[in-house]
């Protein structure tokens, strides 16, 4: 691709250009709709090999499918054809084409008066699918210009990295499919309210008799917007208002201030975002925050304020986050009663962490997938860049999801996680690991597995956790292809163990204490998903392995979550 950019218009419009190609337009599907046609039989974009029968180029001649005479028959059947094949090809996305600048990409209609009536004379011709296949995809044509309407204090290099595929398409169906990932990509961006895409035959001294124009009509977001929403963490609901600065310096940076105020936590936040032109994925993020909770199965709360420093980017099949923070965290009582344990953890603290963390997720939904994998796994070292807290912090999560017969879904998940101190201090109750409730171990109480001091569990510095469900239709289907798509039926079995590990001992030891004492549970129950944001559980659990101390769920259990064992 070689072009440049030409700014029209007080800077409203921006012109991107290729260079030409003397290669040929095969067909053009605006024939398809007469009120959608061209004005003048002058500005027909078609070659003469598909324009119909005593179309003229110039002013006079008969009227072809462009002005008010009958159409042949036999054309227009051949480009209901050619526009069959072009729906299976986009795979549904798109179903049309239109070169008048008055369409956009929204699908034609199927049936009705805008295709005209047949006559009885009308010539039927049967086009193989090779014919079809010709017609749409060996006609080669080539990209010239690519428009912008509606631009204004984003710049042009972060629009080139985001469309410069569009110069690449070689035939009409690959500058649909091509367009449409263009205006994804740019949705993503997040600095435009909405963006439509036409494709337009070249017009003017540089045009070629293949050549088309692709326009981008895009609306910017203001330079305030504001949002409020209600957000579902893991057995948590929460109110969320904001305020956001898109695309602050014109290349999708973003400014964010964030207020949030749940059942259990409270937090205020300030934000600026900065995505590397080309790669959205590839990003850089600092974050001012100010956390406070309650845990009221530790009668702890902790207030945290920090400032934290990430680094994102994808390799291969992976995505990494590199991430340090640092952290001043005040510690308390949450009741009067709280065992002599947590108020001894009561106090300041200051945490300076490196962490990374690695991804790789192949399932076709998060929330609730058919089918793929995911493995997360974490890393944290706290102490060698200053604070008084020191340990080494492993965990990992993975999951796999195999779908069967009739619509059912099975899926196996493992989490495991430790933490090494390091120096003569012991582990902090803040820094720990924690199991047990509706989103790990069913059956069991919220965090309410493993060591605990007078009724108030301190968390483990060892875990593991694993599950096996099955989930089904609704039985009959109710709301088949509706509202009844988004439940499922719930079969699980759980398990997992969490303890306190003496790190002379060996692996062999750990290995064996945490085989000891092992919870489980085993239920069924309805699932219910919420979009692509998180999932509600109600659930009839059978707790077993009950250890002393443990605080069990036996009988209906809900849970609400975006995290699931």
């Amino acid at each position: 691709m070689s072009g440049s950019i030409v700014s029209q218009g007080a800077g409203r419009r921006r012109d991107i250009m290729a260079a030409p190609s003397p290669q040929r337009l095969g067909a053009c599907g605006c024939c398809l709709n007469p009120e959608l046609g061209h004005r003048s039989p002058a500005l027909c974009p078609h070659p003469p090999s598909l324009r119909p029968a005593g179309t003229a180029l110039g002013g006079g001649g008969q009227r072809g499918s462009h002005g008010d005479g009958a159409r042949p028959e036999s054309f227009l059947r051949r480009c209901l054809n050619a526009l069959e094949v072009m729906s299976l090809q986009t795979e549904g996305l798109l179903s049309g084409i239109c070169c008048s600048p008055q369409c956009s990409l929204e699908p034609l209609p199927a049936s009705g008066p805008d295709f005209g009536a047949l006559g009885e004379e009308a010539e039927f011709v049967e086009v193989e699918p090779e014919a079809k296949q010709e017609i749409l995809e060996n006609k080669d044509v080539v990209v010239q210009h690519v428009h912008f309407d509606g631009l204004g204090r984003t710049k042009d290099d972060i629009i080139m990295y985001e469309i410069r595929d569009v110069f690449k398409a070689k035939n009409l169906i690959e500058v649909m499919r091509k367009s449409h990932e263009a205006r994804e990509k740019l949705l993503r961006l997040g600095i435009f309210r909405q963006v439509d895409v036409l494709i337009d035959t070249c017009q003017g001294d540089d045009a070629l008799p293949n050549g088309l124009d692709v326009t981008f009509e895009v609306t910017e977001l203001r330079r305030l917007t504001g949002s409020y929403n209600t957000m579902v963490g893991n057995n948590e609901g929460s109110m969320v208002l904001g305020l956001k600065l898109p695309n602050l310096l014109g290349r999708a940076e973003k400014v964010t201030f964030q207020f949030s105020y749940g059942t259990k936590e409270t937090s205020y936040g300030l934000s600026f975002f900065k995505p590397q032109p080309g790669n959205f994925d590839r990003n850089f993020s600092v974050n001012l925050y100010k956390v406070t909770g309650q845990f009221p199965w530790s009668s702890l709360r902790e207030t945290d304020r920090g400032v934290s420093a990430e680094y994102s980017f994808p390799t291969w099949k992976t995505s990494h986050t590199v991430k340090w923070e640092g952290v001043w965290r005040e510690l308390g009582c949450l009741s009067r009663v709280a065992s002599f344990a947590v108020r001894k953890e009561s106090g300041h603290s200051l945490k300076s962490s490196l962490s990374h963390s690695m991804v790789i997720d192949s399932r076709n939904s998060s929330i609730l997938p058919k089918r793929g994998a995911l493995l997360k796994v974490n890393q944290e070292l706290a102490g060698y860049t200053g604070g008084d807290v020191s340990f080494l912090k492993e965990d990992f999560e993975l999951q796999l999801n195999k779908q069967l017969i009739l619509d059912t879904v099975f899926s196996a998940s493992l989490w495991g996680g430790m933490l090494v101190p390091m120096g003569d201090k012991p582990s902090s109750i803040a820094d720990r690991f924690y199991l047990g409730g509706p989103t790990s171990v069913r059956g069991f109480s919220m965090h309410s597995v493993g060591p605990q001091s007078e009724g108030d569990y301190l968390g483990g510095e060892a875990y593991w956790a694993g599950g096996l469900h099955l989930y089904t239709p609704l039985p009959f289907r109710p709301g088949q292809g509706g509202f009844g798509e988004l439940f499922r039926t719930h079969f699980f079995l759980n398990a997992g163990n969490l303890c306190n590990l003496n790190y002379g001992e060996g692996p062999k030891a750990h290995i064996r204490k945490l085989a000891e004492c092992i919870r489980w549970s085993y239920g069924a129950g309805i699932v219910l998903r919420l979009g692509n944001i998180a999932r509600l559980e109600l659930n009839y659990c059978v707790p077993m392995g009950v250890q002393r101390g443990d605080r069990i769920c036996d009988g209906v259990q809900f849970g609400a979550g975006i995290r699931f064992l």
